[in-house]
């Protein structure tokens, strides 16, 4: 049996799946993992726990496929994550995430010195708290110890191949989302680690995401198996649904995003935007928000305290009319990223009379979550033209979610056979590195037409929706 391994790192949990060529799930497993908040603003993980949990997941597809292997092995992974590591590459720090706001000072005081727009036009990344510049600015007035004392500093995908094969390395999707890469010359940038205060030995070496390594050194039996490094999430999750120019795709996951791809270098005026090189004729445009499924799991577990499953919490929001009786939620409960990028943003209930319940409550925290990434997605409208979208993501298997979807852009929205969406762009990533023929097709299992009067009602919300972050801003500094 013939089959591509796709492995997607995550933000709260890793998937490993076994493909056929053509794309059907033949195996797959997910191992969970936590998120500590030690101090406010703070998201932290354990790198050591994710690489094991990679790893199990691993054993686990090769267990059940026995005695066959993958022709090959290829990764997604969440980007923005921090770590310090020693000579021997230990961590000597915990994986700073993208969810984490220690830095929001540092990246405001770059605002303030009219510095933004330089590093964004050197970087294609806005300057955030999220980014490792800023993050590694951070660490070097916080934590000296720690910043003198790292041999390097990388992302949780760097330190698992460094497990695998004994070499510092990223792709050049994921050192283009560090805030230190150089847009144009994709290498780091000589002016932006000055600021910094270290040097590009002490980063690794970036190399083109079709790079492939040989005999992994904690799975003999796939020594010469080729492993391909792949990409960023955001890229593979496109690639891994729709590479063409006029389809927008929407992720939900524990963040959300969206993106198209475009053929040249796309700066937007606003900052807005974010701007990734995958290869010579693809480059990912888009933008991230911080606020996607983990506003309904915050709901559910932390709000409401509910034991229902996922599912039906959720669709009690059918009960509550398009709107929610005038119900807004902005769902900023991790800052937010684009297109505001504001790590002082909060979230904010608005609108609460006597009538509203928690039914209420879930379904504007549902068009909450979609008003953010119609935000998101207007600087792509205003050069780019759309005529579909595909929802990729946990919420793509909620017909409700994926319906207000459609009815907040009023466009099409497309449901492929895999949601598992970055998984599979690796597979596709990898097949196409090492030659391997596949198909290349998106196979469309179900379409969610939108509804005109739906799409008015939610027209005047995301006014009010937008309003309100304008007069709340200045109070979320206070």
């Amino acid at each position: 049996m013939e089959y591509i391994l796709g492995i997607d790192i995550g933000t709260t949990s890793v998937k490993s799946i076994a493909f056929s060529r053509d794309g059907k799930t033949l195996c797959e497993y997910s191992i969970p993992y936590p998120i500590s908040h030690p101090f406010q603003d703070w998201s932290e993980q354990d790198p050591e726990e994710i690489a094991t949990a990679i790893f199990k997941t691993v054993e686990n597809i090769l267990r059940d496929l026995s005695p066959h292997i993958p022709q090959t092995c290829s990764f997604s992974s969440a980007m923005h994550s921090l770590i310090a590591v020693n000579e021997k590459g230990e961590p000597i720090s915990p994986s700073i995430i993208w969810a984490d706001n220690r830095a929001a000072a540092i990246a405001k005081k770059i605002h303030q010195e009219n510095l933004a727009r330089a590093f964004y036009t050197r970087t294609g990344l806005p300057v955030h708290a999220m980014s490792p510049f800023c993050k590694l600015q951070w660490i070097k007035i916080n934590q000296k110890i720690i910043f003198d004392g790292a041999f390097k500093f990388v992302g949780i995908k760097e330190f698992v191949f460094y497990k695998l094969f004994g070499i510092w390395a990223v792709d050049v999707s994921i050192a283009a989302a560090t805030g230190l890469m150089n847009i144009q010359t994709r290498n780091w940038d000589p002016w932006i680690l000055e600021q910094v205060g270290i040097s590009a030995e002490r980063l690794s070496e970036i190399v083109e995401s079709d790079r492939i390594f040989y005999s992994p050194a904690l799975f003999p039996a796939l020594n010469k198996v080729p492993f391909v490094i792949g990409g960023s999430d955001g890229a593979m999750a496109n690639l891994g649904t729709a590479d063409d120019t006029d389809s927008l795709v929407i992720t939900v996951g524990t963040s959300s995003a969206a993106r198209i791809f475009v053929n040249r270098p796309q700066i937007d005026d606003e900052m807005r935007t974010f701007c990734y090189y995958l290869k010579d004729d693809q480059w990912l445009v888009g933008g991230a928000s911080n606020n996607g499924g983990i506003v309904m799991q915050w709901l559910q577990e932390d709000f409401f305290y509910s034991k229902v499953n996922v599912p039906d919490f959720i669709n009690q929001a059918l009960q509550v009319s398009p709107g929610s009786d005038g119900l807004i939620f902005l769902p900023y409960l991790l800052g937010e990223r684009a297109p505001i990028w504001n790590a002082d943003a909060k979230g904010i209930l608005f609108g609460l009379n006597i009538n509203h319940n928690q039914a209420a409550m879930v379904r504007a925290s549902l068009e909450g979550v979609i008003y953010c990434l119609y935000s998101i997605s207007k600087p792509l409208f205003e050069k780019t033209t759309i005529r579909k979208i595909y929802a990729t993501g946990g919420f793509a298997r909620n017909e409700l979610w994926v319906q207000i979807l459609a009815d907040i852009f009023n466009l099409p929205v497309l449901i492929s056979d895999t949601v598992e969406s970055s998984a599979w762009g690796a597979a596709k990533w990898g097949m196409l590195a090492t030659k391997l023929s596949g198909s290349g097709e998106t196979m469309v299992k179900k379409i969610y037409q939108p509804d005109a009067s739906n799409h008015a009602v939610y027209a005047t919300g995301f006014k009010k929706f937008q309003r309100l972050y304008e007069l709340f801003r200045e109070e979320f500094n206070y």
